[in-house]
């Protein structure tokens, strides 16, 4: 057990909910349509690192337990222009309080932050404020993942547009760029006490990333992939040329699809592209006409398959569902047993995306605050894994 951590949890969180008994969109978080899918490459050897964990797979009356490692994540990009609007954040009991603090008195013990190149207003989501956000993280203790879009907006699997400085780039402009942008990014963060455990290489590439120079699905889609898997291996050095020790991540949405999965890392390592971790997205209620049980069974057949295959640890850095659905505790509850019960203790654990979102901000619905801003059901499943893991 983590005696720092779990006796933090067992304080902060008593004096914040005791009080009250405390007993896919187009914003970006990830809900897409699968990419165009093709047959799957032959199988090269991974040279991605292996990353042991030390999950237990024992089950419990609650689920398998929760080693004092699992992560349960939160990106909470929004957070900094939330805050300049006006919103706030309150405990179950409506008292008002730092979003950090609150966070990790909840049980979110790590946190997931974006990074655009040049965003259009020239703050939010740029380098300067995810330093300035990594760094109230950091005072919290909270383990941090930095998500690179390369782009100057969102990046998912319906569009990876080049940053705009970018356009006209050639492939080799655009590795120098990727690798600059990544290496200043991330020695900001050095430079300011900060160490991120994860990086992402690319957020939500389920076909490829800088469009449509490294989109595998469009011709010439042998050198389209190797560009792609060239350009990861780019990133990835350029992660481990600041931090060392970081994880580089992979990430791709649509958990339950393992055709996509398959065939995206296939062409990346039969390119032998080097990264660390294999992550997903999870919207399990944005899969109409699969039920949300379906779609969470089908993403832990997916996962198993991604260790077995590739011989990486995965995580699930995204999850999300409307805040108001009367199964949300459940989905998020599910989401968090299945990711720990990845063979061999490879699950390395959740982050639910944007779950301070309240109110409809930006249009967006499935955070896990409700319109007043205070926690909804779905933070409960956070908090109660979260003693879970204090218990250990």
């Amino acid at each position: 057990m983590n005696a720092v951590y779990g006796a933090t949890l067992v304080c902060v969180t008593a004096l914040l909910l005791a009080a009250c008994g405390g007993s896919e969109s187009s914003a970006g978080g990830g809900v897409a349509s699968s990419s165009p899918s093709s047959p799957a490459s032959s199988l090269a050897s991974s040279s991605a690192s292996s990353v042991s964990s030390s999950h237990a797979s024992t089950s419990s009356s609650e689920g398998p337990v929760l080693s004092s490692n699992f992560v349960l994540g939160a990106d909470i990009s929004w957070v900094s222009e939330m805050e300049a609007s006006g919103r706030r954040f309150y405990n179950r009991a409506g008292e008002e309080i730092e979003a950090f603090a609150l966070m990790q008195a909840l049980g979110v013990n790590a946190i997931r932050l974006r990074v655009w190149v040049n965003p259009a207003d020239g703050w939010y989501n740029s380098p300067q404020d995810v330093v300035a956000k990594a760094r109230r993280a950091k005072e919290q203790g909270q383990r941090i993942m930095i998500d690179f879009h390369y782009s100057d907006n969102w990046a998912d699997p319906g569009k990876q547009t080049k940053p705009a400085a970018w356009a006209d780039y050639t492939l080799e402009e655009l590795q120098d760029a990727l690798v600059e942008h990544t290496h200043s990014t991330l020695q900001a963060l050095k430079d300011e006490g900060v160490t991120p455990e994860w990086v992402q290489v690319g957020n939500e590439t389920n076909d490829g990333f800088l469009w449509d120079s490294a989109r595998p699905s469009v011709e010439p889609r042998a050198t389209n992939m190797k560009n792609y898997a060239d350009l990861t291996s780019a990133g990835y050095d350029a992660v481990k040329a600041v931090f060392p020790d970081a994880l580089v991540i992979v990430h791709l949405a649509n958990c339950h699809d393992n055709a996509n999965f398959r065939w995206i890392f296939d062409g990346l390592t039969s390119n032998n592209a080097r990264f660390d971790v294999i992550g997903a997205s999870s919207y399990p209620l944005a899969n109409s006409p699969m039920t949300w049980q379906t779609s969470t069974a089908n993403c832990l057949v997916n996962l198993n398959d991604m260790v077995t295959r590739y011989g990486v640890p995965v995580m699930l850095t995204e999850i999300g569902l409307p805040w108001d659905h009367v199964n949300a505790k459940t989905v998020v509850a599910d989401l968090i047993n299945k990711t720990a019960a990845v063979k061999d203790g490879m699950g390395l654990g959740v982050f639910y995306w944007e779950p301070l979102s309240y109110y409809g901000w930006k249009g967006y619905t499935l955070g896990a605050f409700d319109d007043s801003g205070k926690p909804a059901a779905a933070m409960e499943a956070i908090t109660e894994a979260a003693a879970r893991i204090a218990r250990e």
